[in-house]
């Protein structure tokens, strides 16, 4: 599937124009957010979602997130309690998806849900994807702009590396300020947290006054999928001494050239993980040896991911 031409488009008003004419037209366009690139197509087009995981390789029961302009359209597509207008207006546009019941009648492609009666939807906040959104007019479903299972991008130079040829266009909004994808939370039952990501689970607990339950083995989300992020070498984590045939991808004060954040600042770390895993898959490494990542904050999202990228290849 690699005789498409993939144009990559300024992130000025002609390039968004022409982005959401080939998403009109059921194309498929990667777009910048606030987290990583994702692949966008109309979330009405069952034609133009099947070609999403035509072109990650996507299993087809890994649902995907749709993106809106803002909490209005997205009452379209979803119904919200209380809890979930709470989330919604105290964090939107952000790195936050919630899975909601799926409105009745909403229009949406059942490949988005992967047959659920949820829906996984978000605002984004950057400003690069909520031109698009508007220009658009409509819902965009839009997983990670990557084959599926492999690293996220945080950069248009990523998106084409992993699936020129197969998609579109590449609109180019820079690279991705958070780095790290969203964090998911259900709210079809009691508030549960499905993914680490974007945004620590801190804040989102003091917001609804309660702690969040967590999720079981079932994929409801995206992002559930056990090998998940995983760069072509192996990998081997919490490492304090890596082997000599190892890279050592570091974290803190370590001697390495490939360090998360020489300063231990899990903000830097999170912008920093899909990028420098690139820089270990286009060096050709085979033995990934990563430093301890504190558990806290941001740093469960990392964990999250590195553990993902650790498993077992199917």
């Amino acid at each position: 599937m690699s005789d498409k031409e993939t144009h990559i488009l300024s992130a000025n008003t002609a390039g968004i124009e022409h982005a959401a004419a080939i998403l009109r037209r059921g194309g498929l366009v990667a777009f910048s957010t606030e987290t990583v690139y994702g692949l966008g197509a109309d979330a009405r087009n069952d034609a133009a979602v099947a070609r999403i995981y035509a072109a990650k390789e996507r299993p087809s029961f890994n649902p995907l997130i749709v993106h809106v302009p803002d909490l209005e359209t997205a009452q379209r597509y979803a119904t919200f309690n209380d809890q979930a207008l709470r989330l919604a207006e105290t964090f939107w546009p952000a790195a936050l998806t919630l899975v909601l019941p799926l409105r009745a009648g909403s229009g949406l492609s059942k490949l988005v849900t992967a047959g659920l009666d949820s829906v996984a939807i978000r605002v984004p906040a950057h400003t690069t994807a909520r031109r698009l959104l508007k220009t658009f007019d409509g819902p965009v479903a839009a997983p990670s702009a990557n084959p599926s299972g492999r690293i996220s991008p945080t950069t248009a130079t990523h998106v084409v590396n992993g699936l020129g040829g197969r998609i579109d266009a590449v609109l180019d909004g820079g690279t991705c300020r958070v780095g790290l994808e969203s964090t998911i939370i259900g709210m079809t039952g009691a508030p549960t947290l499905l993914r680490e990501g974007g945004i620590p689970v801190d804040p989102i607990e003091q917001c609804l006054g309660i702690e969040l339950a967590r999720a079981g083995s079932d994929i409801t989300a995206p992002g559930q999928l056990l090998s998940h992020y995983a760069p072509n070498g192996a990998v081997r984590l919490n490492v304090t001494d890596p082997k000599p045939d190892e890279t050592l991808l570091g974290f803190g004060s370590v001697e390495t050239e490939l360090n998360l954040s020489p300063s231990g600042d899990l903000v830097e770390a999170a912008a920093n993980l899909f990028r420098l895993l690139h820089v270990l898959n286009e060096n050709g490494t085979s033995k990934i040896a990563v430093s301890p990542i504190p558990n806290t904050g941001l740093g469960r999202a990392i964990n999250d991911r590195l553990i993902r990228a650790a498993a077992p290849r199917g």
